[in-house]
């Protein structure tokens, strides 16, 4: 009976230390429940570099269109897809048949002006003969009007000699009158001619097909004897290249023509092409809120090929900003909004919103929510709200 009686003691007491035992955990665990435990760490201002960074895609630096203006079949075309051309050099020729019907008209022309030109010649030859001429009767007729004066002559002399002179006046006047006629028609037929070879000219022009630009031939789009209804060859300019991004309008006064800008290619991994500002578009896309910036970038190498995937990064300076680690970043659920938790004095912690600016390895840029030296929670997020009690877990020293 006393051994039995030991026993029950014994149990009885270990039933007493197993309930005070639960008792006390489940206080524990409601404790921990009501204070969370969070890892908490102070944030300062440095200076970071201020970029931003765009995708686009390179283009060639200039496009022309090879086309014909006359609609003549094709005759020869000197180049293909791939070949590097030169501004100036021949392309494409065309069949001449305009151009032969044309020089036989002009021919023919020119021979017309050079007759007209030596008719000229002729009639202002003859008109200065009897310009002498009409001097000549004018002396007589007032040589004998001075010896009918003095009594030396007679008055039917003098009548004879005026109406031999008055007709040739007449006369003279006629001949000035066809002079200018025919000067008239020759400048006609000459501004006619000066029309005619220009023509001329431009069919001969447009007979051979010459680059406007240095490039590439990207596009042939018929062959010898084809009649062409479009652009015959594309000619692409590929150094430089360009880059059109759309930089957002808050940067409008920040971007400089002539300003350096860094490119990196996707297809060209490990290289980064330095690059600058060749235009600013001066309006601002009012769906995008976005202006229009090109870059160029050299590309004497020839690595870098129209249609790459580009990244811009632009540089403006530097900045003195708020940076935290990327940890203490909440996101909130459905939303775009980031956060974080500050830890108050009184061992509550504070809901701040804060706008983020670039990401600097495992760190943050904050560009507005929070200030110099305030302590933001980096671990323990998930079971906070606003002005939640906490409790500041210690942190192992780092080795």
């Amino acid at each position: 009976m006393k051994n039995f009686k030991s026993i029950s003691t014994i149990v009885l007491i270990a039933a007493l230390m197993a309930s005070c035992s639960g008792k006390d955990d489940k206080k524990g665990a409601m404790q921990t429940d009501e204070t969370p435990l969070v890892q908490v760490q102070s944030v300062f201002a440095e200076n970071v570099a201020e970029t931003s960074e765009y995708t686009a895609t390179v283009e060639a630096f200039k496009t022309n269109y090879i086309t014909s203006s006359t609609g003549n079949r094709i005759k020869n075309i000197l180049v293909d897809v791939g070949s590097r051309v030169a501004a100036g050099q021949s392309l494409v020729i065309l069949d001449n048949v305009t151009a032969v019907n044309q020089q036989s008209a002009i021919a023919g022309q020119q021979a017309s002006v050079a007759n007209q030109d030596a008719a000229l010649a002729s009639q202002e030859a003859s008109l200065k003969s009897e310009e002498i001429n009409l001097a000549r009767q004018k002396k007589d007729l007032d040589r004998a009007k001075e010896l009918v004066r003095i009594g030396g002559g007679t008055q039917q002399t003098v009548d004879q000699l005026q109406a031999a002179y008055d007709a040739a006046q007449e006369a003279l006047k006629a001949r000035k009158r066809a002079l200018q006629a025919s000067r008239t028609s020759l400048e006609a037929s000459r501004t006619s001619l000066g029309a005619s070879q220009r023509s001329m000219q431009t069919v001969q022009e447009n007979t051979i097909l010459r680059s406007p630009i240095s490039g590439v031939v990207t596009a042939r789009n018929y062959d010898a004897g084809d009649l062409p209804g479009g652009p015959i060859l594309t000619i692409q300019q590929m150094n430089p290249l360009k880059v059109i991004v759309n930089v957002n309008e808050e940067e409008f006064a920040k971007v400089r023509v002539g300003m350096p800008v860094n490119v990196t290619l996707d297809a060209v991994p490990g290289e980064t092409f330095t690059g600058s500002v060749y235009t600013i578009h001066p309006d601002i896309d009012q769906a995008t809120r976005t202006f229009k910036v090109e870059v160029t970038i050299n590309n004497g190498s020839g690595h870098v090929s129209a249609g790459m995937f580009a990244r811009v990064k632009f540089t403006y300076g530097t900045t003195n900003h708020i940076v935290v680690p990327d940890r203490a970043i909440v996101k909130m659920q459905g939303a775009g909004t980031r956060y974080v938790f500050v830890y108050e004095p009184n061992g509550t912690v504070r809901y701040v919103e804060v706008k983020l600016g670039q990401r600097l390895g495992d760190r943050y840029e904050i560009l507005s929510g929070l200030s110099n030296g305030e302590q933001v929670v980096i671990a323990g997020q998930s079971r906070l709200t606003d002005g939640k009690k906490v409790q500041l877990q210690q942190q192992s020293a780092k080795k």
